[in-house]
Order: C-alpha cells, then sequence, then structure tokens
C-alpha cells in the first residue's frame, strides 16, 4: 500500500481509506492537520489574557456537562457561562470561511457537521441552564472580553437576585419604596 503522496490525492471521506492509508490527501495536508492545537491558540490567548485582566477567573478547557463530550474553552461555573472561541475554517465564519480546494465534498461536509454540532452543543448547554457565548478568531479580543463581561455580570446578578429574598429599600430619588436588592 502506497502513502498519501504516492497515491494521489483522496477522494471521498478520508475515514473511509483502506487501513495504514493517511486519511490526508497530501504529506503536507498530514502535517499541517496534526499541528492544529486543541487549546492554547494565539486567539484563545489573547481572549484568556483580556478576560483575565478584567479581573475575571475561569477554567480552561473544560466540559460544562461532563457527560456530554463538548469542551468550552472558558468557563465560568459560578455563573454557568461557557465561552468557544471558534474558528473561521471549522466553524464556517460568514466572513473569512472558504471551501478547500483538495477534496472539496469532504470538506464542505465537515463544515455542516461542524456547525451542527455547535448549534446541538448550544441547545445541549441552554437546557441544561448554561448561556452560550461563541467569540470567532478574528474578532478583536478586547471587544470579545467586553461581551465575555457583560454576560457574567448579567448572570452573576440574575443568579444572586433569585437565590435572595426581595429586600425593600427607600429610593431617596423618587419618595417611593423600591423592591428588589441594591446592587
Amino acid at each position: 500500500m502506497g502513502t498519501a503522496a504516492t497515491r494521489g490525492p483522496m477522494t471521498g471521506d478520508p475515514r473511509n481509506a483502506p487501513a495504514g492509508t493517511s486519511w490526508a490527501s497530501s504529506q503536507g495536508t498530514r502535517r499541517s492537520m496534526q499541528s492544529n492545537k486543541p487549546r492554547d491558540t494565539k486567539p484563545e490567548l489573547a481572549l484568556r489574557r483580556a478576560v483575565h485582566a478584567m479581573g475575571l477567573r475561569y477554567q480552561v478547557s473544560k466540559r460544562p456537562i461532563p457527560a456530554v463530550r463538548r469542551t468550552a474553552d472558558l468557563l465560568f461555573t459560578r455563573a454557568r457561562v461557557a465561552v468557544f472561541l471558534d474558528g473561521c475554517f471549522w466553524h464556517v465564519c460568514p466572513e473569512h470561511f472558504t471551501v478547500s480546494k483538495t477534496n472539496p465534498e469532504y470538506w464542505a461536509s465537515k463544515a455542516a457537521t461542524n456547525r451542527a454540532r455547535d448549534r446541538e452543543t448550544d441547545r445541549l448547554l441552554e437546557e441544561a441552564g448554561w448561556a452560550v457565548l461563541r467569540v470567532w478568531e478574528h474578532e478583536d479580543p478586547g471587544e470579545a472580553a467586553e461581551r465575555v463581561r457583560e454576560l457574567y455580570d448579567r448572570r452573576i446578578s440574575r443568579h444572586s437576585t433569585s437565590t435572595r429574598a426581595p429586600q425593600i429599600h427607600e429610593s431617596t430619588h423618587s419618595g417611593h419604596a423600591d423592591q428588589g436588592n441594591s446592587a
């Protein structure tokens, strides 16, 4: 059996390749795919630095729901916020996605499967009470961190008001009783 380099480009689904052969269309593609890191990418590190600089603390590369095989890039367990930093190619960015010229049928199918999995992940997490925030890899880390902070603050505020008994406070500005928590 030849290698991908001697066989020529594969067609169809590489997962159906005969045993002992490469799933990649070429050795260069194989090397490139193997070098893709599952975490600690430059955009992810930039987002984490920006969020950390705002004083927020989070867990990295953790499953929000242990029984569901989905890993959030940043996880805020107290606020129940899961942040996913999506790559433009892998998650079909409307601004930057292009179909690969090599083996386009496979990559188009792969992209559609990834998008469907993203929607399923969002649904599963939301049904379990999590808020999901998706950030594109090309987004400005500072702006994305602001979105993270806003969602985190809303969730913490909602969580703290729903777990405390309502209190009555006198408003000094309007002269009428104000129900709720002051924060």
